[in-house]
């Protein structure tokens, strides 16, 4: 007694003095650090973890004591304060060392240390002296009491051992020199705010860090400087590092294969293994601690039934009671606290291997979306061209196969913990049940076999619906891409039937989805009402059927969760595979020997830009890839001649392996330090030499010479393509120098169009160049090219979208002065011949080969009739050109409409993520707590009208059907509480009245308890498919309406909405009410009502409850609606991250070769790295976010549990509460505690979803076309317009009713099969003029008759079915040669060979295999630019109309063809109108009458003769310049 007394004053003394130390430091720990970095999370001293990990043992050993004293205490006659009192006392002085070490550690501070290591001496000393006191008095292992002193003897000496540890590493006491410790490099990073690596067990356990993010979420949105940078070992690079480590390892040991299958799980195992690991002993952990819910229910149970009577401990030394193990755990309330203490120990490791896998999956994903990219970088251009490898391929495999390995690294602690989990389970049911649990396992292994079966069908169906999903998307995009001429031409509807019937295949698998989906619940229910059946059959206990409850609870998730494991693992088997055949794919510059490498011999060079076959580089790269961007390039010969840059001998060049050769024969030399023109007709191999020169086709033979001094190449610009590049600001902009800047924008005349961008020269440019014009487009090009100091350039088809003017200008001032006279060489490839005399070298191509190359006075000697054609096709005299120096600026007309564009696009893009409850814009300016409240409001108005789209019928059905089928579940679970309990007293009651042969009769329970189990099974299976009936409802309404929306919509929408924002309402966000909003709607509602039944059962159950819930139900308040905003910022953020990641791998993919002539890999791929990070951080706080969330519900949920149990408890002690009741409301409670976090993130996940079908329904307020006319169709003759007469009498015109007129009160007359040229400078409204024959624009004053009849009369489908225009951009659609000139199907072959014939590409299409049914490639990319234009010259040649108007329809043919097509023109359209609007000015000269506009108004209009004689003519003008 006397020691138990000084134990208790010791232990009161020395909580003093540690509370004392402790707050008397805190006042100097906040400022004893002069380092800025995380004071919170710096973690250095020795035996961090253990210290940690020993000091949560050693409090739940002092909860074991002071339990175990005061059950001792409870048997003895008089109260003995002293048994656990100290233990008390111990708890709180353990509590406080680890608060005091935590105060101490991030003060870094370690001398206060020695405070704890008295204490700890002391600790050590006196439970040790207890322990032998124990042992001398005969006390032994069979009584608890000496085990637990055994263990705190343990525990303070491991403590007492970590304490000297410190000292002897930190040397902060006891030696003359301590050790300096430097804080981590990421904590002396204040942008570094991803703090999980670096905190305390205690709060990396309950991410107790993330709470003032979570808080600071509530009060400001969440953006990217919020949220920060990656610490280093979790960026992309780091963990590029270490798989490519790993696949180098695996190419080491099987050279043969070192990019296979198998090569590649191994590296990925290597590399991401050991997370894997520690996630799946977290997981092992957690499991096994799951089943101490049904044992301790079981336990709590049986003891209330026998009331809680402990047996009388015979041991009794001191004058104390000692009592044994098995007496401490037939206690109930002890039970009770340690199913708490399980349940957060269980939940902890649960979240904890759920955060490790998830982080891993993420670094995984990230490496490997890294060592795609450098794959991309590598790809021979051949494998992109020939359709091998398309772009949306290569994008499929960075969204869906990496994510699909993340899932599945996330799932695969799966693997190896269900089987422990399911072996466990059943042991444990054999334990409690008996042979009746072998009986119910059999019923689980029957069903697994149709559980999988459900689970292949499910997978093939997701299968199928994602393939279906593709080609609509794959089929939308290009509607969209090409809605112009859709709409042009009058075939909206056959590309909305396209799309229609393609969705309702993917219609068709949706609904196999869902009835596989309501098939798998059904099956649940199935295991479940035959799991209590068993049970029937058994030992008919409460203890026993509700531990079996729990137990079954736990052994179906593994079983339903096997079937979303196998799913995954063979998503990811497929993903690898595809992964595998992509970095086996060819590579530039394979078939040459990888180790030779070349330096430039030019050192007076001060750029270096190594051409693409060279090898090493001096542009240095960034930092974060000088480790691993050692790619080998393709050697190349170089010479030390230095009258020629390159030179090509006996050169055949091919696409692919298999394939002809595309160049044959190429002998060439392009001389140093001149201009080379490269010329020939459309699809001759101008483009393909160019790139064969960089190393971009595959050779079959010949060798490439450089010479020494041209090794430091590179601009290079593909017309129009390489404009697409999206960069984030200018691409010209790097290295800056602001003269050379402001020269190439004045020679590339593109400071008008800088003025009119909302930001100017840091305008971002959208993906394809979206927000800029086609000449712009190519001027920027341009302008990138000629900043470039480099010795080579070269520039393919510069000129294409450029009029007369531009392309004048940009030839002398860009060219001809920037780059020619500083003796750089240039590789010119054009069709404009008019420049001939200006080349030093000429290089004409025919049909793949060499036709001729020399100077242009060596061609006329040797090739006169070619010189002459050319002279003809130039249309003048052999003499140095007079350039036109007049160059006007765009009008202020046209700077005005481009600036609104530009703005109504930003307020689009700003309209679409706002909130349909924000106010308008008058409110904008209102406080920042208006915008937080709307933040935090749910956006219920979406909610309803999604239901509301369901229909009547199927809302009250779906409402109904839920409340009905809980009720039933709870009614269920209530009987067999009854049911058991009565059995129970039946069974009590003989034994005390002697009644031997008095049986309890359970067929009336029996006969209920079947009926509420079969209605339930049809309630189950009623619901399940109420729901998804309800999705697909919903599903197919919205997107049939918006398709019908969006495709009648006027041509202005598209124009000021971005191409990207629409096709995401079709893919991410009918994605989402497809298949994500249907089952997080049955998630959501399935949660909900079990937990409201849960707690209203409890309630029930135990009254008292309801005083306890108040809190608990204002903390989850407050929890969720701190978490839903911080959910759904993290959530915007991770997806619009996503984004530009996505776009910069299919902008890298389009923009290849320019890229690489560039030298400009390293950037890009730096700017990856920032891309990849950047979505990676915002993933891993969205992770962070919801285990934050988890952690607190499932800690709430064991609240719940620990207060149910011991009111339960209570009441059954005191009350007389039935037994059964008591373990239905601790069943409910365990539910509670899984279901609770499942509510709040179905929540948070409803309220993000949701944002899709508000996005929807913003775009179904568009408003459509007037497709309706005044006329009917019996009043419209069949062949109308049958003479081609056209009246426009004063015309004006407008975009938009905001905008101002682009055609001004223009009046002409157009006779019956005129030809009729429009010409004009940039902005004159020459195409707004073609499209006002179409009702493209507003017209607000003034009409035009065709053929007698007002066409604001006609329908539209009427009007545009009856008019032919060719536009300047060429598109073609994916499909056949035929499909693309005839999509309606009302032309035979010999017609559409014809039109073919008069578009000079009978030829070609006879050539390819099929004929007429050869494959279009998306986009029409196997076909050059010239031939796509030509495609659609034909295409329109098919319509037949009387009316045939040509929009700059032949900027990218060469002048040979297009002399050609003119002349057809001309005889074959002899009785057409034909209305053509040209750049080259040439072309209309034939034209019976010339119309020239000027801002909108006709300055000019009469026969080109006459207009040519008028000396002040502004034709004439043009016609000067265009010689």
């Amino acid at each position: 007694m006397l020691f138990c007394i000084q134990e208790l004053c010791m232990s009161l003394l020395l909580v003093r003095k540690l509370f004392i130390i402790f707050f008397s430091c805190l006042g100097w720990g906040s400022q004893s650090s002069k380092v800025h970095i995380h004071h919170s999370t710096w973690l250095h001293f020795p035996g961090h973890n253990l210290r940690w990990i020993l000091t949560f043992i050693l409090l739940f050993v002092l909860v074991c004591e002071i339990a175990e004293g005061i059950v001792s205490d409870g048997v003895s006659d008089s109260r003995h304060l002293h048994l656990y009192m100290p233990a008390g006392m111990a708890f709180l002085a353990a509590i406080t060392s680890v608060v005091y070490y935590h105060n101490i550690e991030t003060s870094n501070f370690p001398k206060l240390l020695i405070a704890l290591l008295f204490y700890w001496t002391l600790a050590f000393i006196t439970k040790t002296i207890k322990f032998v006191k124990f042992c001398d008095n005969g006390v032994g292992f069979s009584q608890l009491r000496f085990c637990l002193t055994g263990l705190l003897v343990v525990l303070y000496g491991m403590l007492l051992a970590v304490e000297i540890n410190v000292i002897r590493v930190r040397r902060y006491v006891f030696f003359k020199t301590p050790k300096e410790v430097k804080p981590p490099e990421d904590l002396q990073d204040l942008g570094v705010r991803f703090l999980q690596p670096f905190v305390n067990l205690l709060s990396k356990g309950t991410y107790w860090w993330m709470n003032t993010f979570i808080k600071t979420a509530h009060k400001k949105p969440i953006d990217l400087k919020t949220i920060g940078k990656l610490p280093i070992a979790m960026r992309a690079v780091t963990n590029y590092i270490r798989l490519n480590e790993a696949f180098e390892a695996q190419k080491n040991k099987r050279s043969s294969s070192p990019q296979g299958s198998r090569s590649i799980w191994r590296a990925l195992c290597c590399a991401f293994g050991r997370p894997l690991l520690l996630s799946s002993t977290f997981r092992i952990l957690a499991d096994l601690l799951g089943f101490a819910g049904p044992l301790c229910i079981s336990g709590i149970v049986h003891n209330v039934g026998k009331g809680n009577n402990t047996i009388r401990p015979q041991i009794k030394i001191l004058g104390v009671f000692f009592i044994s193990s098995q007496e401490f755990l037939s206690n109930a309330y002890v039970l009770a606290v340690l199913l708490f203490f399980a349940l957060l120990l269980q939940r902890t490791f649960l979240q904890a291997s759920y955060y490790v896998a998830i982080e891993t999956g993420i670094n995984l994903r990230g490496a490997i979306q890294t060592k795609i990219y450098n794959k991309i970088m590598q790809l021979s251009t051949s494998n992109m061209s020939m359709g091998e490898m398309t772009a949306g391929q290569i994008c499929n495999l960075v969204a869906i196969d990496t994510n699909q390995l993340m899932w599945f690294f996330f799932l695969c602690p799966n693997l190896w913990a269900m089987p422990v989990q399911i072996i466990v389970g059943v042991l444990l049911l054999y334990y409690l049940l008996g042979i009746s649990a072998l009986i119910g396992a059999a019923v689980i292994i029957v069903l697994a076999p149709v559980q999988y079966f459900v689970a292949t069908k499910l997978s093939q169906a997701q299968r199928s619906t994602l393939e279906y999903s593709n080609e609509r998307l794959k089929k939308t995009n290009e509607m969209l891409r090409g809605i112009k001429l859709l709409k042009l031409y009058a075939w909206e509807h056959i590309f909305h039937s396209s799309v229609e019937e393609t969705r309702q295949k993917e219609m068709t698998s949706l609904k196999s989805f869902a009835l596989y989906t309501s098939i798998s619940i059904f099956v649940h229910f199935i295991l479940y009402d035959k799991t209590l059946m068993m049970m029937i059959s058994a030992d008919f206990s409460p203890s026993v059927a509700f531990a079996s409850i729990s137990l079954f609870h736990i052994l179906v998730s593994p079983l339903f969760l096997l079937s979303s494991v196998v799913r995954s693992t063979v998503k990811a088997l497929v993903s690898v595979q595809k992964l595998s055949e992509f970095l086996s794919s060819e590579e530039i510059g394979e078939e040459h020997d990888k180790s030779s490498e070349l330096r430039s011999a030019d050192n007076h060079s001060k750029y270096q830009a190594v051409p693409l076959k060279v090898v090493n580089r001096k542009r240095p790269a960034r930092e974060d890839w000088n480790n691993y961007s050692s790619h080998m390039r393709r050697p190349i010969s170089i010479t030390e001649a230095d009258d020629f840059c390159v030179k090509i001998a006996n050169g055949f060049f091919t696409w692919t392996p298999e394939g002809p050769p595309a160049l044959s024969n190429i002998d060439i030399r392009i001389p140093q330090g001149q201009l080379t023109m490269i010329v020939g007709q459309v699809g001759c191999g101008k483009s393909s030499l160019l790139l064969a020169i960089l190393g971009e086709m595959q050779k079959i033979s010949g060798n490439i010479f450089w010479s020494s001094h041209s090794v430091t190449l590179g601009a290079f610009l593909r017309s129009r393509k390489c404009a697409s590049l999206a960069v984030s600001v200018w691409i010209l902009r790097y290295l800056f120098c602001f003269r050379r800047y402001k020269a190439v924008i004045d020679a590339c005349s593109l400071q008008p169009d800088i003025d009119i961008l909302p930001h100017g020269d840091q305008t971002q440019i959208g993906e394809r160049g979206i927000n800029l014009s086609g000449g712009q487009r190519q001027r920027i090009s341009v302008a990138r090219a000629l900043y470039q100091q480099t010795n080579v350039v070269f520039l393919d088809d510069p000129f294409s979208a450029l009029d007369i003017h531009l392309s004048d200008h940009l030839m002398q001032e860009g060219i001809l002065k920037m780059l020619r006279e500083d003796k750089r060489t240039i590789v010119l490839v054009t069709h404009k011949l008019q420049y001939l005399p200006h080349a030093d070298w000429i290089i004409a191509m025919k049909d793949g080969n060499i036709q001729r190359e020399g100077t242009l006075k060596d061609i006329q000697k040797s090739e006169t009739e070619l010189f002459e054609h050319w002279k003809t096709l130039m249309n003048r005299q052999d003499q140095e050109l007079e350039k036109e120096t007049i160059i006007e600026r765009k009008t202020v007309l046209e700077r005005t409409n481009l600036r609104r564009t530009m703005y109504s696009r930003e307020a689009l893009l700003k309209d679409d993520e706002e909130d349909e409850e924000e106010v308008t814009e008058s409110d904008d300016e209102d406080n920042l707590s208006s915008v937080l409240h709307q933040r935090a409001k749910m956006p219920w108005r979406a909610c309803g009208k999604y239901l509301s789209a369901a229909g009547i019928l199927l809302l009250p059905l779906l409402v109904l059907s839920q409340l009905l089928k809980h009720t039933v579940m709870v009614a269920i679970d209530y009987w067999l509480a009854c049911w058991t309990s009565a059995a129970i007293s039946e069974k009590a009651e003989p034994e005390l009245k002697n009644c031997s042969h008095c049986d309890f009769n359970h067929s009336p329970y029996s006969k209920v308890f079947s009926i509420l189990c079969c209605l339930g099974i049809v309630l189950c299976l009623v619901t399940s498919i109420a729901v998804e009936w309800t999705g697909l409802k919903v599903t197919k309404k919205l997107h049939s309406s918006l398709l019908n929306k969006i495709i009648l919509a006027p041509m202005r929408f598209f124009e000021t909405t971005p191409l990207g924002s629409i096709l995401n309402r079709f893919s991410a966000d009918c994605n989402t009410i497809d298949q994500h909003i249907p089952a997080t709607l049955e998630c959501l509602s399935r949660s909900t009502l079990l937990c409201v039944s849960a707690l209203a059962v409890i309630s029930y159950v135990t009254p008292m409850f309801l005083i306890a819930l108040v809190p608990l139900a204002i903390m989850c308040y407050f929890i969720q609606k701190y978490f839903r905003v911080a959910s759904r910022d993290l959530q915007q953020l991770d997806d619009s991250t996503q984004l530009p990641l996505l776009s910069h791998f299919s902008e890298t993919v389009e923009g290849l070769t320019t890229i690489r002539a560039f030298r400009y890999e390293a950037k890009f791929r730096q700017k990856l790295l920032e891309y990849t990070d950047s979505n990676n951080i915002a993933s891993l706080f969205l992770t962070a976010a919801n285990r934050w969330l988890e952690v607190r519900m499932e800690y709430i949920g064991a609240c719940v549990v620990l207060i149910a149990a011991v009111t339960s408890i209570t009441s059954c002690l005191y009350s007389k509460l039935p037994s059964g009741l008591v373990g239905l409301g601790l069943t409910y409670a365990l539910m509670v505690s899984n279901y609770l976090n499942w509510m709040v993130r179905n929540l948070a996940d409803m309220e993000i979803q949701l944002g899709a079908v508000k996005r929807i329904n913003g775009l179904l307020k568009t408003e459509a076309e007037n497709y309706e006319g005044l006329l009917s169709s019996s009043q419209i003759p069949q062949n109308w317009p049958d003479r081609g007469e056209i009246q426009i009498q004063n015309l004006s015109v407008r975009y938009d009713s905001n905008l101002k007129p682009v055609l001004k009160h223009v009046n002409a007359h157009i006779s019956p099969g005129q030809k009729i040229g429009i010409c004009g400078r940039t902005g004159s409204g020459k195409s707004s003029f073609s499209l006002a024959f179409f009702r493209m624009v507003d017209t607000f004053e003034g009409r035009i008759i065709i053929d007698g009849i007002d066409i604001a009369k006609l329908p539209l489908q009427t009007l545009r079915s009856r008019l032919s225009i060719i536009l300047q951009d060429p598109i073609l659609f994916s499909g056949t040669i035929r499909f693309n000139l005839d999509p309606e199907k009302k032309c035979t072959d010999s017609m559409l060979w014809e039109a073919l014939e008069i578009a000079q590409l009978k030829h070609v299409v006879k050539a390819l295999p099929g004929g007429l049914d050869a494959i279009v490639t998306e986009g029409g990319e196997n076909f050059s630019q010239g031939q796509r234009q030509l495609f659609c010259l034909a295409r329109a040649f098919v319509r037949k109309t009387s009316i045939f108007i040509m929009d700059e329809a032949t900027a990218s043919i060469d002048m040979a063809t297009e002399n050609i097509l003119q002349k057809v023109v001309m005889t074959a359209f002899a009785d057409r109108t034909v209305v053509t609007i040209a750049h080259r000015v040439h072309t209309i000269l034939n034209a019976d009458l010339v119309i020239v506009m000027k801002r909108g108004v006709i300055l000019e209009y009469d026969k080109p003769e006459v207009l040519l004689e008028q000396e002040d003519s502004v034709f004439a003008s043009f016609v000067q310049a265009d010689k």
